[in-house]
């Protein structure tokens, strides 16, 4: 229980005005002319005024991370660790609040957003440990008669400006996750968030920002066309970026020669093969199809089960699903709260609809009301269905039998996807089998394709994305390497 919560009763801040977001633009707090209202998805009510940057707010942003990165450049590694604990710290002391919004604005189940803050916290923690890790290396020389006798080092520096964009699902840690390596680093930031969820996302940066990084290491701008800006600027030297396949190609495509970090889709696959504990196994899919409302790129989708175990485990699962609550996501004993907003909501059952209007069957689901949609399990569904091959998003999951495990194998490396993929198995040759042949980012045993801590090397190939996210990956990512010889 997070102290000064009340477990037994729902909480609501309903009440309260909405929050002015402003930009953070070097050591200043500015407001925008133009702005756009948050709400909340469960009860419809304003929660915050987030801004819209102008060109010249961007510019601004930009130019002071540009100058702020020589600071940063030249700050020894535990000055940069010592800061990046007191930003934890900081987090720590706004958990309460920033889980609170976060729930507000993105119907987040507030148990879940208030994991969310303190596992940030933790997140930053990690990148603390990396900033007085990061090494080069020494380099033989004398393999070559032409270089024999001299001395070659192979050292990292700072990549200067990052440019980072984070989505609404998880806007805290995925900010964690961007803000934390390129601090650890020593680099400066610009940062913008998803505009469906700004206002956790700007409680979590102020405190970060409040730890004491040099004037300008930290500035944030909000709007799909400061994204555009921010991105292909040629002050920007690195982009990180999580969201949507779709538009992780359009800024690969705009960025030119900028070393990139894309953190996209997925469509969850996980096997449960015949030797599996398949109760162990019916619990964590239920769980992690609905988690978060579906709304993780390794969420589970597509559940491939053995057909000696199919109608058992499809029969685990549905009870298992019975037991989660949905409900009002400020509600300290609801699991699961809603989507985003109500477009998303409609987006998902239009997935589902389209699916049994093509045979598949539902064994749970039900009606949507606004931006709440409750679990839904199909089944008897074809690998030409949308709910099949195309990213969910939402809390919704197939299960299939197969006889062959090989052929499902070969299916998830010729897909456009490629992030993670779980396989319950007791066969360390299966379990083999499976990292050998599927070519994904990640291959969890005994978990899920959801498994994920904040450490591991996370990311994709193919559409799935480049570049990896975790603490030593991402803060290597963004340093540059520099080869010096001494004759």
């Amino acid at each position: 229980m997070t102290p000064g919560i009340d477990e037994q009763s729902p909480m609501s801040d309903s009440s309260n005005a909405p929050q002015i977001i402003p930009l953070i633009i070097g050591n200043e707090r500015r407001e925008t002319r133009s702005r756009h209202e948050v709400r909340d998805p469960y009860r419809g009510d304003i929660v915050a005024y987030a801004p819209i940057s102008s060109e010249s707010d961007c510019d601004a942003a930009l130019g002071a991370a540009y100058r702020a990165k020589v600071a940063m450049s030249a700050m020894p590694g535990y000055e940069r660790a010592a800061l990046l604990r007191k930003a934890a710290q900081n987090v720590e002391a706004i958990a309460e609040e920033a889980a609170r919004a976060m729930t507000r604005e993105s119907g987040k189940a507030l148990k879940d957003s208030l994991t969310e803050v303190q596992r940030s916290a933790d997140t930053l923690r990690l990148f603390a440990e990396e900033a007085v890790r990061i090494q080069g290396e020494h380099v033989p020389m004398d393999a070559t008669a032409i270089s024999a006798g001299k001395l070659g080092m192979l050292l990292r520096f700072p990549v200067g400006v990052v440019a980072a964009i984070t989505p609404f699902n998880a806007p805290v840690n995925l900010t964690a996750h961007k803000l934390g390596p390129a601090l650890a680093a020593g680099n400066s930031i610009v940062l913008k968030p998803s505009p469906k969820a700004p206002l956790s996302f700007h409680l979590f940066v102020e405190a970060v920002a409040a730890a004491g990084f040099p004037a300008g290491t930290i500035n944030t701008v909000y709007g799909d066309e400061a994204a555009a800006q921010i991105v292909g600027d040629p002050r920007v030297d690195f982009v990180s970026f999580t969201g949507s396949v779709a538009v992780g190609k359009l800024i690969r495509n705009a960025v030119g020669m900028k070393r990139v970090t894309l953190e996209l889709g997925g469509i969850g696959p996980t096997f449960v093969h015949r030797d599996a504990d398949m109760e162990a196994a019916a619990r964590a899919c239920a769980r992690n199809a609905v988690a978060v409302t579906g709304q993780s790129c390794v969420s589970v989708q597509n559940v491939l089960v053995h057909q000696d175990l199919y109608s058992v485990f499809t029969e685990a699962v549905c009870r298992e699903l019975d037991t989660i609550r949905f409900g009002d996501p400020m509600d300290m004993n609801t699991d699961v709260g809603t989507l985003i907003d109500e477009a998303a909501a409609i987006r998902v059952q239009a997935m589902i609809d389209d699916a049994t209007g093509q045979g598949a069957e539902v064994l749970r689901g039900g009606a949507r009301k606004g931006a709440q949609l409750p679990g839904t399990i199909l089944v008897n569904t074809k690998e030409t269905m949308d709910v099949i091959g195309k990213e969910i998003f939402g809390p919704a999951m197939s299960i299939r039998p197969y006889r062959d495990i090989e052929p499902h194998f070969a299916a998830i490396s010729e897909s456009p996807y490629g992030l993670q993929c779980g396989i319950f198995t007791n066969s360390l040759d299966l379990a083999l089998s499976a990292v050998r042949r599927i070519r994904t980012g990640g291959v969890i045993v005994n978990g899920t394709s959801r498994w994920r801590s904040d450490q591991m090397p996370y990311g994709g190939v193919k559409d799935s994305g480049m570049g990896r996210e975790g603490s030593r990956y991402s803060t290597q990512d963004m340093t540059e390497e520099r080869f010096v010889v001494f004759n």
